[in-house]
């Protein structure tokens, strides 16, 4: 999916504990807010509710 086929989620108040939380000082989404996005980044993130064969394929990173 290319970013201009990315539609943002409807915007709405980003709560923390229900859609990330802070672990070691970094903020991490969870698999709520990650499902409701709608699409894989492939950044590989911790609570990613994507296949793994869509995590790579949407990887912009060459690692």
């Amino acid at each position: 999916m290319s970013e201009a086929e990315r539609e943002p989620i409807a915007r709405k108040e980003f709560v923390e504990g229900e859609d990330y939380y802070f672990e070691n000082g970094l903020l991490v989404m969870t698999a709520k807010y990650l499902r409701e996005r709608g699409y894989c980044c492939g950044n590989g993130c911790r609570h990613c509710p994507y296949p793994k064969e869509d995590q790579s394929k949407n990887s912009s990173s060459s690692l």
